[in-house]
């Protein structure tokens, strides 16, 4: 087997939306068998979370739907260096994609792909402005924007695994 795919999660602090992404990518990858073929991370565009925690609401989020809650998550800003090792990187916002793609313009390596985690949601609005496919952030808010959240990045997860298994399968543009 050659070199994994690098698939990166993207949202502000990187302790809500991207890390919830992240388990939930690697947890579809393992289902897929492809789990050995793809690694996962997540980062946020802000350092203003640095080395905390999945916040406690997401990793109940998490645990009520089978998954793993993330306990060794710690957040970590997306350094430009980064992206250029990554084969996907997928931003939770339109917002991260602009922060994303400005990085690329000001020196850092263009990564395989920059897209909104959404937009491998089949039910998500298609053809529109990209806010439309925005996951809502839930951070300070009840419980159910969790659950939303979560909802929102499980709609898109069998996408991702199905791009990425392209990827794998060397099917260009995927």
């Amino acid at each position: 087997m050659g070199e994994p795919i690098r698939v990166m999660t993207v949202c502000t602090g990187n302790i809500c939306r991207s890390p919830m992404a992240e388990v939930v990518l690697c947890s579809r990858f393992e289902a897929a068998g492809l789990g050995g073929a793809v690694v996962v991370d997540s980062r946020g565009v802000s350092d203003e979370e640095e080395g905390r925690g999945i916040n406690p609401q997401a990793r109940r989020a998490l645990v009520a739907r089978g998954y793993p809650g993330g306990d060794e998550h710690r957040a970590r800003q997306v350094l430009a260096g980064e992206l250029g090792q990554r084969d996907l990187v997928l931003a939770m916002t339109s917002g991260h994609a602009r922060a994303l793609r400005s990085l690329v313009r000001h020196g850092a390596a263009q990564p395989g792909r920059i897209a909104l985690h959404r937009e491998f949601d089949p039910a998500a609005p298609q053809g529109g402005p990209e806010h439309l496919l925005d996951i809502e952030d839930p951070w300070s808010r009840p419980d159910v924007a969790f659950e939303v959240c979560l909802d929102q990045v499980e709609a898109a997860a069998d996408g991702v695994v199905a791009y990425v298994a392209a990827l794998l399968a060397g099917v260009p543009e995927a």
